[in-house]
């Protein structure tokens, strides 16, 4: 396939501890040449849970997101650590440390890439059935996470009234609920 784009050049104008701003130089179909931005994300990828407790509530966390400014109702989710064999581990041990619940089997859901005009970063979703709580969320210093139960109806409105806006968690819910 044919791209109507081409990639000339990436240069890493600021590096962070976690992703990399960069200018990439592009060939466009007329024969432009533009710069735009992209953000290389280091890890590159990350999981995220839909953990559903035996009466089929969803277990989510609701954290303060200062790149937002506001706090987020969420999955269970974040980054793939170096000592993660796969992202199905990053998944368990998330769910694990933000919530202190688990479940005996994870199934793949879909793949999520939430900003695909100028980021590399997509996170794996996974479903947890049948959670139980085997002990207290182990939370890292920097987390302020709170931890409620929802119904898939209301979790739905608030998807329809744009109250959650999370990219992942709303990819994972719907994956989620379109198996049902």
């Amino acid at each position: 396939m044919k791209h109507a784009l081409t990639l000339l050049s990436r240069q890493v104008k600021a590096s962070g501890s976690i992703v990399d701003l960069c200018e990439d130089r592009v060939l466009l179909p007329d024969g432009k040449v533009e710069s735009w931005d992209f953000v290389h994300h280091k890890k590159g990828c990350g999981a995220a849970v839909v953990p559903v407790l035996p009466d089929g509530r969803i277990l989510l966390v609701t954290q303060f997101r200062p790149a937002v400014g506001e706090e987020m109702l969420e999955l269970p989710a974040g980054g793939k650590d170096p000592a993660d064999a796969s992202l199905l581990e990053t998944a368990r041990r998330e769910l694990l440390e933000e919530t202190g619940y688990t479940a005996d089997a994870f199934y793949f859901l879909c793949r999520a890439r939430t900003a695909v005009a100028w980021c590399n970063e997509y996170t794996e979703v996974y479903l947890a059935r049948d959670i139980r709580k085997v002990q207290a969320p182990h939370l890292d210093e920097a987390e302020d996470i709170r931890r409620d139960f929802y119904a898939k109806e209301e979790l739905l409105s608030r998807i329809q009234s744009g109250a959650l806006t999370d990219a992942k968690t709303i990819a994972g819910l719907c994956a989620y609920f379109s198996m049902m």
